[in-house]
């Protein structure tokens, strides 16, 4: 479906009047301006990342606690709320304002609709395409898992939707999580010829050899373009490594340089690296290898509406990040000119589902993988009467509710649950299908845990994913949120050293004693040894939300936080 401007105009003009309910000032000509870009500079790119699997639109709730330690407190992407709005120059109140924050989600989510949808985002996606002639569209990854579908297909529904969608480049993380044979075999099947997976920090470990090809080159109006893949690093920790146990990962500093440096020699005009890092690790990458021109990065769906500049002794460094469920695409143009970047235009374009019409090729082959599924997808085991949402450094309501699952059904005292960033959320009133549940627990390692584990034991799994997540020096950060803790409650001190930052556990009012042992709760074992160990997390979810029938307003268990004042990643706990 490609439609000229003014026709794109005219269709979302449309849409306004057939009852999408903008904001009062906004009329259908600013609408309109939302998906009406001007193409600037040769070198055009398109990016999304970290859309796990969402073939539907949905709401998405952005953080209220997003928390900067050290370097990077109060700087982009640890911004929250109003104090994103203000970095960015938005307005409260505005479309853009719900897109990109969590402020009044439940008002902003009724009024402007959900986000996503592959359908829209194809309308989209054409249409800045045929504007800007070789556009590529780039995939951060994150985009084979996270519906039911894609994990009842192992991904082959989120493949064929990317091949028509018109990805031509794509790096990965969780996607990995289908295993070694595989994603070989998408790759050297259904990707062959259509589209290029690239990383350049894969290697086997027998002899290192590259996995995949790490880096592709492609001419754009007469500028060569290199693309350098970047996979999450810290796959084999934060995912099992027994699903890959053939590859390292890395960072791998030192060859990205390497890397950087051969593509120039071989002829490349601009670099651009297609990132799975994180951004904070991306900033620090960008401040120590030069060369790099722009870094399109994902993992830690950081929405950013503005790029930040970093400064390296080569030069500088674009470096942004798109947001996660398809809620977003990124559209950067460059101005290259003898072999340098001389000036770019960007913008993180919210995908509304109701301004966006769908495309029809791609709702027909949405509709037609979902088919077999749709009458176990849509069984409602449930209703919920408050916000359920899954994103935050430490709690989400829909987390907490896995959490009261886990010690009612498994008859456990304490709960973890993974900090997973991806899960779709709901709004009071709505029906919890068995679809929405697999949306928070679709992967392939799915068991529940049942352990008898001793009071020091906890501290220290606390104080490790603490140091994960809060570790001043970004190559140490290994992805995902805290883990999500039911039944206990601490104190946390996000800046503090290694084994300091927890304190005060207590289960019903009464310290966690060392030696004392407790019934703990869990899923998603990455130990290849606690493969089946209990039954998988979604039936004892599934068992828990019928019992219940009607969920009350959930309040996520969330530690005391100490030294953040005034942290401006730090919002509304709802």
């Amino acid at each position: 479906m490609n439609l000229s401007r003014r026709e794109f105009a005219s269709v979302m003009a449309a849409a306004l009047a057939a009852g999408f309910p903008l904001q009062r000032e906004a009329s259908a000509a600013q609408a309109g301006d939302l998906y009406n870009l001007p193409r600037f500079g040769n070198v055009h790119l398109l990016h999304m990342t970290d859309c796990h699997a969402q073939l539907l639109p949905s709401y998405f709730r952005e953080p209220s606690v997003n928390l900067g330690v050290g370097a990077m407190r109060g700087q982009v992407p640890h911004l929250v709320g109003e104090q994103l709005l203000k970095a960015a120059s938005l307005k409260s109140g505005t479309p853009e304002a719900h897109a990109f924050t969590y402020l009044d989600f439940e008002r902003s989510a009724r009024q402007y609709g959900k986000v996503g949808g592959f359908a829209h985002l194809a309308t989209l996606v054409r249409q800045l395409k045929a504007d800007r002639p070789g556009a590529l569209l780039l995939d951060g990854g994150d985009t084979w898992q996270g519906s039911a579908t894609a994990l009842w297909t192992q991904g082959q529904d989120m493949v064929d939707a990317a091949k028509l969608l018109g990805v031509n480049i794509m790096t990965g993380h969780w996607d990995f999580t289908y295993g070694e044979e595989r994603i070989k075999k998408i790759i050297e099947q259904d990707f062959a010829g259509k589209v290029d997976f690239i990383a350049q920090n894969i290697k086997t470990s027998d002899f290192g050899d590259p996995v995949f090809k790490p880096y592709v080159i492609r001419e754009m109006n007469g500028v060569a373009v290199a693309i350098i893949g970047q996979a999450f690093p810290y796959t084999p920790i934060a995912n099992p490594g027994w699903q890959t146990p053939n590859w390292t990962f890395g960072i791998r500093e030192s060859e990205m340089q390497e890397t950087v440096n051969e593509a120039r020699a071989k002829g490349a005009q601009a670099v651009v690296l297609l990132s799975h890092n994180g951004m904070d690790v991306d900033l620090k990458m960008a401040s120590r290898v030069t060369g790099i021109d722009v870094i399109l990065g994902g993992h830690t769906h950081d929405g950013v509406p503005v790029p930040v500049i970093v400064k390296n002794p080569g030069g500088q460094t674009i470096v942004t990040n798109a947001g996660s469920n398809g809620k977003f695409l990124g559209v950067l143009d460059l101005d290259v000119k003898d072999r340098q970047v001389r000036g770019f235009s960007y913008r993180l374009l919210p995908v509304f589902s109701s301004l966006l019409p769908a495309d029809s090729a791609m709702s027909a082959l949405i509709s037609r993988v979902r088919a077999p599924y749709e009458v176990k997808l849509s069984e409602k085991l449930a209703v919920t009467e408050g916000t359920l949402y899954r994103r935050g450094n430490f709690n989400g309501t829909f987390d907490q509710l896995i959490l009261d699952a886990l010690m009612d059904v498994r008859g456990a005292e304490i709960a973890f649950s993974p900090g997973f960033r991806w899960g779709t959320s709901l709004l009071p009133g709505q029906a919890i299908t068995r679809e929405h549940l697999m949306d928070q627990t679709a992967i392939t390692y799915p068991w529940t845990t049942l352990t008898d584990m001793r009071g020091e034991t906890i501290k220290t799994i606390l104080e490790d994913v603490g140091d994960n997540l809060f570790n001043p020096d970004p190559y140490y950060q290994q992805g995902g949120d805290m883990v999500r803790v039911g039944g206990l409650t601490y104190t946390c001190e996000p800046g503090a050293k290694m084994g300091a930052r927890i304190q005060n556990m207590r289960l019903k009012g009464q310290l966690i004693e060392a030696g004392k042992t407790y019934k703990v709760a869990g899923w998603a074992p990455v130990a290849e040894a606690s493969k089946h160990a209990g039954p998988p997390v979604w039936e004892v979810v599934e068992h828990y939300l019928k019992a219940q029938k009607v969920i009350k307003p959930v309040k996520p268990n969330t530690p005391e936080l100490l030294g953040v004042a005034g942290n401006p990643g730090l919002g509304l706990v709802l």
